[in-house]
């Protein structure tokens, strides 16, 4: 892919002020403040905070901080944060930034850094993600940073901001990408925007900040990433499948790529085969850009821009002119993962059972009251304690890895609507398992799943079902016969350790 032509300069429609401060000339720095986008590379935030920097002629401080008090926080959602600040103090090491790990010990121990910090910055910059606790963090903060305010737009190829509509069907949004997303090709962040960069150093963080907060090492980094013990987090939930971090991300790229993305048209559905990206966890924790994905993935098929259609069909396929099957992962990684971004971004309510569309929760009020031949507690759910063999393999997957086959989550949360009293009470356990034990649960794509299982991004169907209405209905007898899951359910049983893959 030619890249000489791309555009260097975060593109306006990226950046948006959320204070009316303006920029403090005579502060000591400028501060990036890495909440979503935790990494040094195609990173429009840090290219951002790069810009400002040379401007003003200021040296560059980057804070990376991990509260301990977030809901659903465990061993698992903290490991996979800290190996990404590991691989950031490694990227940052020999550059002239000032890198600021810190990690709170106890609730609210880190409460007023951000603040100490900002009253010695000239402008302050940090991500905008639409989702989880992070939009409310942002609102508190700006009321106490006392100098100009930036968030940027890093999530995807489209800005969040390029348009006012929310899209109520993949197709809509697909072929709306199709017409508007071209331009927007040609301004993918810089690859690493700290390459022969100069920056002045800074001398020392101010030594009050420092003394009261102190920043992590190194080696403190890599010992409480393997013994979380001393945080008061939720232990039984214990680590990952993948380890996170830039080059953990990088290297499942390279699988993905190199093994995988052959097959993903054909096989991505089969639970028994290893073919899914595995980008997810990475992309909800900004250890990757999609941007940096989609460079990689249009380099292995030896893409240029002329390939694209001329045509804004709406189709999951033909678009793009690449094979296939990056033709299929392309549509999951932009039509399907940004339509949760356009949600999150423009409904306060994305995550609530009121962003149902009105037929559907007309449908699921019609059969709110209809008999359930099985209902379960979020107990029992959560211990996968339910009659149905391969429903309790998908759960234990989640609970012992970190991650669920794509295809078996959307027949995971089927059968919990159908086995819980009301849909409400379906919605509540969805988000609390899969926020709980995915790794890349609290995100607006996951969002997107949880909401489709009810009718969001979907339409009615017939015929009319029990619980269901007009719901889309799977059963596990019926994805037993579509795709192969004998193995996975050995695997995946009470004592199935057996490796697949």
């Amino acid at each position: 892919m030619n890249t000489a032509k791309l555009i260097r300069e975060v593109p306006s429609l990226r950046i948006r002020v959320p204070n009316e401060r303006d920029v403090q000339p005579n502060g000591r720095f400028v501060l990036y403040w890495m909440i979503a986008n935790r990494r040094t590379r195609w990173n429009y935030s840090l290219q951002r905070a790069v810009e400002w920097a040379q401007e003003l002629g200021k040296p560059l401080v980057i804070l990376e901080a991990l509260r301990c008090d977030y809901r659903w926080a465990s061993d698992r959602l903290h490991r996979f944060v800290i190996q990404g600040m590991v691989d950031n103090e490694a990227a940052l090491g020999k550059s002239p930034v000032t890198y600021y790990p810190y990690l709170e010990r106890e609730p609210g121990e880190g409460s007023g850094l951000l603040a100490a910090l900002a009253a010695n910055a000239c402008v302050v910059v940090s991500d905008d993600f639409p989702c989880f606790f992070l939009p409310k963090m942002i609102s508190v903060a700006a009321k106490q940073i006392p100098c100009r305010f930036e968030l940027v737009d890093s999530n995807g190829l489209l800005p969040m901001r390029a348009t006012d509509k929310v899209f109520l069907r993949a197709y809509d949004f697909r072929r709306f990408l199709q017409k508007e997303l071209k331009p927007h090709l040609f301004e993918l962040p810089t690859a690493n925007p700290l390459i022969e960069v100069k920056l002045p150093q800074l001398e020392n963080l101010p030594v009050d900040v420092i003394k009261r907060w102190p920043p992590e090492d190194d080696v403190s980094l890599k010992q409480v990433a393997d013994d979380l013990s001393e945080f008061p987090i939720d232990h039984s939930v214990g680590k990952a499948l993948l380890s996170g971090g830039q080059r953990a991300a990088d290297r499942q790229v390279k699988i993905f790529l190199d093994q995988r993305l052959s097959r993903y048209a054909e096989a991505r559905n089969q639970p028994q085969q290893e073919v899914a990206s595995g980008l997810s966890p990475y992309l909800h924790f900004g250890h990757i850009s999609a941007h940096e994905i989609f460079a990689s993935a249009m380099e292995h098929e030896q893409w240029s821009p002329d390939k694209l259609s001329e045509k804004a069909t709406g189709s999951s396929t033909g678009w793009w002119g690449t094979s296939e099957a990056a033709e299929s992962f392309l549509d999951e990684l932009f039509t399907w993962r940004e339509l949760g971004y356009n949600m999150s971004s423009k409904r306060g309510d994305y995550n609530r059972y009121s962003s149902l569309p009105d037929w559907a929760q007309a449908t699921l009020a019609e059969h709110a009251e209809d008999p359930r031949e099985h209902t379960y507690s979020l107990a029992e759910f959560e211990a996968a304690l339910t009659h149905d063999e391969l429903w309790n393999a998908a759960q234990r997957q989640l609970v012992r890895e970190g991650r669920m086959h794509n295809y078996l989550r959307m027949l995971w949360g089927k059968k919990i609507l159908e086995w819980s009293p009301t849909p409400q009470d379906s919605l509540a356990v969805m988000i609390e398992l899969n926020n709980k034990y995915a790794v890349d649960g609290r995100n607006p794509n996951s969002y997107s799943g949880i909401f489709w299982v009810l009718g969001r991004y979907d339409r009615a169907w017939g015929p009319e079902r029990p619980i269901f209405g007009k719901i889309r209905y799977m059963s596990s007898d019926n994805t037993a016969r579509k795709v192969k899951v004998k193995e996975y359910i050995e695997k995946y049983g009470p004592n199935g350790q057996r490796d697949l893959f």
